[in-house]
């Protein structure tokens, strides 16, 4: 598990209660940390997690549900992520529509952070931006984050 450190005005949308120092402790989780020990986490002062939900248009996380339900069941503010493959092949829309169906949506009940995409050089290919051009990189993520 990756640790890493947001802004206080983050959870402060995102919670009722008053943050208790300036920046909170988060981590961020996959299928890949199956057996997660959700009061451990909690007791450690990790405060929220983002739960890997999807990738690309045909991935969803069979881990997703249940480590969803543990970090809530654990009193951690969750959200859901998608890894992100922008290519020439599946719009920015699709990926976005393919996420927010299977997990990826945000309610405003205090407990669940906005939906992140996670973007990183091509897991699967050569090319470090998916051979995208910068341009068209930057419409491949405003069409995610408008959709």
């Amino acid at each position: 598990m990756k640790y890493f450190t947001a802004f206080a005005l983050a959870l402060a949308v995102a919670r009722a209660t008053p943050v208790k120092r300036a920046n909170s402790q988060g981590i961020d989780i996959s299928a890949h940390q199956a057996d997660i020990d959700w009061m451990a986490v909690e007791n450690s002062g990790v405060e929220f997690v983002y739960i890997k939900a999807t990738e690309g248009t045909t991935y969803k996380s069979s881990a997703f549900d249940s480590q969803y339900t543990g970090a809530k069941n654990a009193g951690l503010i969750r959200g859901a992520y998608h890894l992100a493959l922008p290519d020439y092949t599946s719009t920015g829309a699709l990926q976005a529509e393919f996420f927010v169906t299977r997990g990826g949506g945000w309610s405003a009940d205090g407990i669940t952070l906005p939906g992140g995409v996670f973007m990183q050089p091509d897991p699967y290919g050569a090319h470090m931006c998916y051979g995208m051009s910068a341009d068209d990189m930057v419409s491949w993520i405003s069409d995610f984050s408008n959709t």
